[in-house]
């Protein structure tokens, strides 16, 4: 009889855990993630390619302390699709990633390299000139607490 209460307690423990994980997924929902600045890194007229730093802002509006393990983003340039990338420290471990405290925005710097083709040829010239251009980001980010990962699509333009 003893072993069957035990057995229960330890089944109400464990059920009470996943419960109180759940408690999560509301604040990590208020998080938002907006894109900052899209700079010139580096233009490489030999191989017609420019080198492009990506900064994201995230803000943890929720209560509990998050870290952002991954982005994974579309960038687009006065409509036109640039190309595809993402920032991933996945492999480094939660205590060893950057925090987002309640109320905090932090910077995360992307990276992201343009090839010269025939279709994005205005818009490379454009950036290799320094021309003011609209930047648009599409994409989704990862959040995620000690309990609870999920992932959050945004969109955002400067």
């Amino acid at each position: 009889m003893i072993l069957y209460v035990a057995i229960g307690g330890l089944f109400a423990f464990l059920g009470g855990m996943v419960y109180y994980s759940t408690l999560d997924f509301p604040e990590l929902e208020k998080s938002k993630l907006e894109l900052l600045s899209v700079d010139v890194v580096e233009i490489d007229s030999i191989e017609n390619r420019i080198f492009l730093k990506v900064i994201f802002g995230i803000t943890n509006n929720g209560e509990r302390t998050v870290t952002v393990p991954e982005i994974s983003y579309e960038l687009f340039a006065n409509g036109l699709s640039l190309g595809s990338s993402s920032y991933s420290v996945s492999d480094i471990p939660m205590t060893g990633r950057v925090l987002l405290t309640s109320g905090l925005q932090v910077s995360l710097p992307g990276e992201i390299t343009i090839n010269l083709t025939d279709n994005n040829k205005d818009i490379y010239e454009a950036i290799a000139a320094g021309e003011s251009l609209g930047y648009r980001v599409i994409g989704q980010y990862t959040i995620e607490t000690a309990w609870q990962v999920i992932d959050i699509q945004f969109d955002s333009s400067i």
